[in-house]
């Protein structure tokens, strides 16, 4: 897997990708999402790419370089690098590499693309330092019951842009034009209703599970009704679902930021002259404290 960052190297090279020029040699993660990810790739399909770096140490503590937060002249930050439609051979690639910092955020706000990327199958990863292997052992942690409302709202989206009848001209509209609807984000409907019910019934997810269902209704196997009421039966049961998950309501916060606090000193080494890291008695007691101080404001309210 570790070879495979070379991709970036290779095609930073060529000049047909720029990202920061420390980025291909801090990359730690990358994984191949998409219809590839999925199963349900065709010959025609881009490579959809995601992966996560850590940027230089002044960018995630600005305080480093003199900056303080919300005073003065603010320095750009490095959240994510994007390039897409780079031809490489036979080969298209669409690129988003994050920040380790947004890339744990959006995972801890369960959005569905992130926690795609992190539960790829293992073939789909191409390149994965020991930090990537870190985050992908404690992918399960950012898992919880937000999971529900995020995917719903995907797949509400998904509905809407499958019933328009004059998309723009491409590859879209030659799918509506073939079956008089968007088929592939028919797909992403069931695809979005399926894996957040895995989620929310197994704390665990397999991106591959329904792939030969998500492959028929990529075939125009099924009818706009038919994946419309499809919707609609999943969306009333999910609630069930959703009520009865035994997944946590929301994410542990303070155990991914300690997941990302252990990979940051993995990159940099010690963190001990740039943040204050508490340790447990020092955690209950600022959670202590909270507690009072809102039984404090109730009180006097």
């Amino acid at each position: 897997m570790c070879g495979n960052h070379m991709i970036l190297q290779r095609l930073e090279i060529a000049q047909k990708i720029h990202p920061p020029k420390w980025l291909s040699a801090s990359c730690h993660y990358l994984t191949i999402t998409g219809s590839m990810a999925y199963g349900v790739s065709t010959d025609s399909s881009d490579w959809d790419i995601y992966g996560f770096c850590i940027s230089p140490k002044d960018n995630i503590f600005p305080h480093l370089r003199g900056e303080i937060p919300g005073f003065g002249r603010q320095i750009q930050r490095f959240d994510q690098w994007q390039q897409h439609h780079i031809d490489d051979g036979d080969k298209q690639y669409d690129f988003q590499v994050f920040s380790i910092v947004k890339f744990f955020q959006l995972c801890m706000d369960n959005n569905p693309n992130m926690i795609d990327a992190l539960f790829t199958p293992v073939n789909c990863v191409i390149h994965s330092t020991q930090i990537g292997q870190v985050v992908r052992e404690n992918r399960k942690l950012f898992l919880h019951k937000g999971a529900w409302p995020k995917f719903k709202g995907y797949a509400y989206s998904q509905v809407h842009k499958m019933q328009i009848k004059e998309p723009p001209e491409g590859k879209r509209k030659e799918l509506v034009d073939k079956f008089g609807f968007d088929v592939k984000f028919a797909y992403h409907v069931v695809r979005l209703l399926s894996e957040v019910e895995q989620i929310l019934t197994e704390g665990d997810l397999d991106l591959q599970r329904n792939n030969e269902q998500l492959k028929a209704i990529r075939r125009g196997e099924w009818t706009l009704e038919q994946v419309v009421q499809h919707f609609a039966d999943k969306e009333r049961q999910l609630e069930e679902v959703y009520n009865k998950s035994k997944l946590p309501f929301g994410p542990d916060e303070a155990a991914i930021k300690a997941l990302l606090l252990r990979c940051l000193e993995m990159h940099y080494g010690s963190l001990s002259d740039t943040i204050v890291i508490p340790g447990l008695s020092e955690i209950a007691m600022q959670k202590i404290a909270a507690i009072c101080d809102e039984y404090g404001r109730q009180k006097c309210s």
